[in-house]
């Protein structure tokens, strides 16, 4: 990727910044407070939105033309010029887990070398990708074709191959309980966080075996760092149907997803839930 180094930088300036800014925020009431509707047409907290604007004012500061997405504002260009990067950002992960001081809540960005035909731009694209545990001060961070790691240490994937051993991370509202009823029959534990990026970042260094959310309704925007770092560390990630995760770098897209540390573990969670 063109200029590695410097949105390298500027993504640990980012993840720095929003953390301090919403830290007296963390479990308080009016961090809860819904100000406005997010583009992507959820409501927007009070926490959410002083992240997104410390997003926005040093991406601002960069002087370099780019092309955000982010999922309370939507999409815009920032800078002068013809974008360089589309940077993908949720700059909150897990608000509600935030909001009452559970201790898995974060920032999520993606970044991709803009194209000529942005608007075909899918998560496929995604070149590098950052992931920060507020509460935890861990930061996962992968660089496409360069592996993945967690606080500058290599990470891998679980090797584990029984699902009757394995630990599953799972987002559950609203999902199909006949087929969540049947995997946790099948499996040792299941856990439910709430905060998918940081969740699949724990199926990247092992933490989890596996994690789904078989909804159909997860936002592009939250997995799109968390995606890449999975991969980069030997995982493997796909939707329900066991297709690749090709959506467009935009607030809307929607999917389903499951992430696994090997292909056993990842067919017979396929087979599981019915989706071959």
């Amino acid at each position: 990727m063109h200029d590695f180094k410097f949105w390298s930088k500027i993504s640990h300036e980012i993840m720095k910044q929003v953390d301090e800014v919403t830290r007296p925020l963390v479990g308080q009431k009016k961090a809860g407070q819904i100000i406005k509707m997010g583009a992507d047409g959820t409501p927007t907290k009070l926490i959410d939105l002083i992240a997104e604007e410390k997003v926005v004012e040093i991406l601002e500061s960069a002087n370099r033309p780019l092309m955000l997405v982010s999922e309370e504002i939507g999409r815009i260009e920032i800078g002068k010029g013809s974008p360089e990067v589309v940077i993908v950002v949720d700059p909150l992960d897990g608000t509600n887990n935030a909001v009452k001081n559970i201790p898995a809540y974060g920032i999520s960005l993606a970044i991709a070398e803009m194209n000529d035909l942005d608007k075909s731009m899918t998560v496929e694209d995604i070149q590098m990708g950052f992931v920060k545990n507020f509460a935890t001060g861990d930061i996962y961070q992968a660089h496409k074709g360069d592996g993945a790691s967690l606080n500058g240490k290599k990470i891998q994937t679980s090797r584990k191959t029984d699902i009757s051993q394995s630990s599953i991370g799972a987002y559950i509202y609203r999902a199909n309980m006949e087929k969540v009823d049947k995997l946790c029959k099948m499996i040792r534990r299941m856990r439910i966080l709430v905060s998918v990026a940081i969740e699949l970042c724990y199926v990247a260094d092992g933490t989890y075996d596996a994690f789904l959310d078989i909804r159909g309704n997860l936002r592009i925007v939250d997995v799109s760092a968390a995606k890449l770092i999975v991969e980069e560390a030997g995982g493997l990630v796909t939707n329900e149907e066991n297709q690749p995760l090709n959506g467009k770098l935009n607030v809307l897209e929607r999917t389903s997803i499951i992430a696994s540390g090997n292909n056993e573990v990842h067919k017979e969670l396929i087979n599981i839930i019915g989706g071959i």
